[in-house]
């Protein structure tokens, strides 16, 4: 390039490469977002503002209907009890297992996939981990039944990831599909724990009895202990078939600080530095975004989609063993509906900011929106409606939802970059 004694470009290539140069430092300047350059509070607001208003609104939506919900529940409650402090902790508590699924949902909505196995896999991890270290049983270290759940509900999850991957079956099939089959081997894994325990109280029983009548002692006759024996059985077969056809949500009071909530934010920080400051994390979003333009940047579509629905359902088995505890291990033998945690937990990951078209959202989102449906839930108990009360827990939710919805396509047309187009 030759440049006039004036210091202007002596041709038009000259032209065209002084403002290529001159471009780049601005297009550069361009993809900062305009809350980190701005020198003031009344700058970074109206920075905030701008971007809201472009589509990106983050959790304003779902702050403000955690908002709303609490002032409406506050009012119409009996004694105006809903932001009393016991029931602001049992929220807490009750919100967990939301949180902790709809993270794990998270994973997987940012692939523009959907996992709808979360709620059975979450039981599923429960109840191997609860009967892991019975006594009589197996007898395992919690912290060894805890791991043995995690890696089999991983290890479910890689194979739906694989299915999906590899064979490009849809998601929503595959997952369905695991949905129905694990909610059926729930019921399979009961009734065996139900054979092992009668056969451990029947041995039990007659051994003792046997032992005693050896020993020239007092001693019930065998056929009572057989009676004995056959009354478990049936107890046990009731208890079963109650808890699966009643899935019904029992309250139990909660004092201080529920010890769930730290490990919720032990996830939640642990998903965030995965999601947000690995690799794999950028992967996940560019393959959510543009799989396409992910595939020719050298991104293993198949491996980022199959380590996400590993990694989804592990932290779904987490979530169950969760559940179990804070209910006393009630829910860990079937009492919940897998149906139902699969919708709250993607009804929660929607509402808390996570975009279906995949490629948009953090785990804090799901965190937030689980938040809102659990005070949703329990703000629905609290009404004291009877049967009302149970649809209602699923219409409330919905309405929230399809909202949710509508504003993240709105925001997708506002903004004119969707991750898909």
């Amino acid at each position: 390039m030759t440049v006039d004694p004036g210091g202007t470009p002596d041709g038009p290539a000259d032209t065209a490469m002084a403002v290529d140069l001159t471009a780049a430092p601005v297009a550069a300047a361009a993809d900062v977002p305009p809350e980190l350059l701005a020198q003031s509070l009344g700058q970074y607001l109206r920075a905030w503002w701008r971007r809201v208003r472009s589509g990106d609104s983050g959790v304003l939506p779902v702050v403000l209907g955690m908002v709303v919900v609490a002032i409406i529940f506050e009012i119409i409650t009996p004694e105006h009890a809903f932001l009393r402090p016991s029931n602001l902790v049992y929220i807490f508590g009750l919100s967990t297992v939301y949180m902790v699924l709809a993270m794990a949902e998270t994973v997987v909505l940012l692939l523009g996939e959907i996992d709808l196995s979360v709620g059975a896999v979450a039981l599923f991890g429960g109840v191997v981990a609860f009967k892991l270290v019975q006594q009589p049983g197996p007898g395992w270290p919690w912290w060894a039944a805890m791991l043995a759940a995690l890696a089999i509900c991983g290890l479910v999850g890689a194979f739906t990831g694989t299915l999906t991957a590899r064979l490009r079956i849809p998601s929503f099939v595959v997952t369905l599909g695991m949905f129905l089959l694990f909610s059926g081997i729930l019921v399979v894994v009961l009734g065996v724990a139900l054979a092992v325990v009668v056969g451990a109280v029947g041995t039990a029983l007659w051994r003792r009895a046997a032992a005693r009548r050896r020993q020239g002692l007092v001693a019930p006759p065998a056929s009572l202990t057989a009676i004995r024996i056959v009354l478990v059985a049936v107890v046990g077969v009731a208890v079963v078939l109650i808890c699966t056809i009643n899935r019904g949500t029992p309250l139990v009071a909660v004092q201080g600080v529920p010890w769930v909530i730290p490990i919720v934010l032990v996830v939640l920080a642990a998903l965030t530095v995965l999601l947000q400051r690995t690799r794999f994390g950028r992967y996940v979003y560019a393959v959510g975004g543009n799989p396409e333009a992910a595939r020719r940047a050298g991104v293993s579509l198949a491996a980022i989609r199959t380590w996400a629905f590993a990694l989804c359902s592990a932290t779904a088995g987490l979530g169950g063993i969760l559940l179990g505890s804070f209910f006393f291990g009630q829910y860990s033998t079937n009492t919940a509906d897998p149906g139902q945690l699969v919708l709250y937990c993607v009804a929660a990951a929607v509402i808390g900011g996570v975009s279906l078209f995949g490629g948009r959202g953090k785990p804090i989102h799901g965190v937030l929106g689980g938040l809102l449906i659990g005070a949703i839930a329990y703000g629905v108990s609290l009404l004291s409606l009877g049967q009302l009360a149970t649809p209602l827990q699923y219409i409330v939710p919905g309405v929230v939802l399809i909202v949710a919805v509508l504003v993240d396509v709105l925001s997708r047309r506002g903004s004119g970059s969707g991750t898909r187009a």
